[in-house]
């Protein structure tokens, strides 16, 4: 069995908490942030069991940016 670090990031969406991973574009969600966070390791090794493991992304220090945009 091998082992792969993954970076995930989470936040409140109205009622709900959304985690994402950041290697692999999978995400899901629960009323509590541990709650998510266990939604969406269970959705992450259902993916990684049918693909290879070379093919993720490799994430090195994420960091949250601010985008402003204008809009009509």
């Amino acid at each position: 069995m091998q082992k792969i670090i993954l970076k995930s990031v989470i936040w409140k969406e109205g009622k709900y908490y959304v985690a994402q991973c950041l290697n692999v574009d999978i995400s899901s969600f629960g009323k509590t942030k541990k709650e998510a966070m266990v939604n969406l390791r269970e959705a992450l090794e259902l993916y990684l069991e049918d693909i290879n493991v070379s093919k993720v992304t490799k994430v090195e220090r994420p960091e949250v940016v601010e985008s402003p945009l204008c809009y009509a």
